[in-house]
């Protein structure tokens, strides 16, 4: 079964998020535990976390991708970043034991010109501080595009962070579609390279979820910019290709595109379409082309078989190391 859903607001509360995903075809979601540019949040009614858990398990969904705030920072050269950081996530992670066995997903961090290695070991270092045996939730590096001083664009950085946590077996890898593409590796031409290449350094079985978006820049570009499926320079037949792929097709997929409720409920139809009947729509249904810089064309109607082959308190410092990130 295709587990695939969005990112949904807690504003109407946890139970509605659910069953908003239901009604839109969705099977899994993504939210922000808080604003994502950072704060404190509001105290989660805990009848209402009960309400969702319970609806989760009637409906049989797949595992949820809980996002992080955007602005944490675990490796600033500033240490009240650092701190709010490890803060934040310890106080989700308490939070998520209410919604056991979903995933939190975090973006790993800007070097700040400190360089990548340091990076890494204040990474993995704040990591073993923040997680412990009782943690009922999964925490997931998501893969980077490598705008600024981001950490974990390459899949040895992303290793690298892995290797040093010492309850190991509590993390996992989030990949993202843009930001893998953006960070230079060919999704469109060579999807089995790349996954042999993650399989080789990483471990295709610490691969928990996908992010899937489209990309508004050319392939090593490392800008990280989303764009609606379809219509960016990844292309409708490439991300298809990674829904159907067998080491994947089992995992969350979790739209982040520039959407509305609407356009994700199309794009979550578009997608159950195209994985149901192994094609691609007729070019006149389909999302504004646009022309592919590695010479790949998706084509109307073309069988998909095998195409694989190829509020706030925020501080300041760390909304500037998410202005890097980002």
């Amino acid at each position: 079964m295709l587990n695939i859903g969005c990112h949904l607001s807690t504003s109407r509360g946890y139970v509605q998020m659910g069953k908003t995903a239901a009604e839109i075809g969705a099977n899994t979601f993504a939210f922000f535990t808080r604003n994502p540019r950072g704060g404190n949040r509001s105290a989660p009614d805990p009848e209402d976390l009960k309400a969702l858990r319970l609806f989760l398990e009637e409906q049989a969904f797949a595992p949820l991708v809980i996002h992080a705030p955007y602005t944490l920072n675990l490796c600033s050269d500033k240490p009240n970043v650092c701190e709010y950081a490890k803060q934040v996530m310890s106080e989700d992670l308490s939070l998520l034991n209410a919604l056991p066995g979903n995933y939190y997903n975090f973006h790993p961090g800007c070097h700040m010109r400190q360089g990548p290695e340091t990076g890494i070991r204040m990474i993995s270092d704040a990591l073993n501080r923040i997680m412990h045996a009782d943690v009922k939730t999964c925490m997931l590096l998501e893969t980077m595009a490598g705008k600024g001083s981001e950490v974990g664009s390459t899949f040895e950085e992303i290793r690298a962070i892995l290797n040093r946590l010492e309850l190991a077996d509590k993390f996992g890898v989030c990949l993202d579609t843009c930001h893998i593409f953006d960070a230079g590796y060919d999704i469109i031409g060579r999807l089995e390279d790349v996954l042999s290449e993650f399989d080789r350094v990483i471990g295709l079985a610490r691969l928990r979820a996908i992010h899937l978006n489209d990309s508004k820049n050319v392939l090593g570009s490392h800008k990280d910019r989303h764009e609606k499926i379809g219509r960016g320079m990844i292309g409708l037949e490439a991300l298809i290709a990674v829904v159907r792929h067998p080491a994947l097709r089992e995992l969350p997929f979790i739209l982040e595109t520039p959407n509305e409720i609407d356009g994700y409920a199309d794009e979550i139809a578009l997608i159950r379409e195209c994985v149901r009947t192994g094609k691609l729509p007729d070019a006149k249904d389909r999302m504004d082309p646009v022309s592919d810089p590695a010479g790949h064309a998706d084509s109307g109607m073309a069988s998909l078989t095998g195409c694989a082959t190829a509020s706030d308190g925020t501080p300041k410092e760390a909304l500037f190391a998410t202005e890097n990130a980002e």
